[in-house]
């Protein structure tokens, strides 16, 4: 019986513990997600500023290559910063699952 009784708040404190970790690591996750928004949406009203500068069909096509090729950079750049804390979260969430000898035993 003394197993079960020990085993119980151990196990409480890793699940309080995880799903804590799990929500820091979402809402790092979706500020950065609104940083990326803000930081895309001022790019995207600076382009069309200069959308109405263009004077000719060349220029139309050299600033619409030069904002394709930024772009395409910065959303592989963003992607890969997401997907890095993402993978943070997860394993700071389930990290402590994975610990040998937490002194909580199957029952």
């Amino acid at each position: 019986m003394d197993t079960k009784t020990n085993a119980t708040p151990q196990t409480t404190d890793l699940v309080k513990g995880s799903y804590s970790t799990a929500v820091k690591g979402a809402q790092d996750y979706n500020n950065k997600l609104l940083e990326f928004v803000q930081m895309n949406s001022n790019t995207a009203f600076e382009f069309a500023k200069r959308l109405l500068d263009v004077k000719s069909p060349a220029e139309f096509i050299e600033l619409s290559t030069e904002r394709a090729r930024k772009q395409f950079a910065t959303l592989t750049e963003q992607t890969q910063e997401l997907a890095t804390l993402a993978q943070k979260a997860t394993s700071a969430t389930t990290e402590p699952a994975r610990r040998p000898n937490q002194g909580v035993r199957p029952v």
